[in-house]
């Protein structure tokens, strides 16, 4: 699996057309299990996706250093 951290930038740039940078953000700093479960749901819907992408983003979710980075990611981005 390449590196989550390869996919952040675009990412960034789909939350911030869709306005949601905020919400992820507020979502992966303090969302606790809802991150959990929402990398499970990903993992078990990864058949219907592009499969790198979703285990990449579902990592991020159910790692919290990641997450935690993401989400200073897009604040230093200036998502927010």
């Amino acid at each position: 699996m390449e590196s989550p951290r390869n996919y952040w930038p675009q990412w960034a740039e789909l939350l911030k057309k869709y306005r949601l940078e905020g919400f992820v953000v507020r979502l992966l700093e303090d969302g606790g299990p809802l991150t959990l479960i929402g990398a499970q749901a990903l993992y078990f819907g990864r058949t219907f996706f592009v499969p790198e992408q979703m285990d990449a983003i579902a990592y991020t979710l159910e790692t919290e250093d990641e997450s935690h980075a993401f989400a200073a990611y897009l604040i230093k981005a200036g998502a927010l």
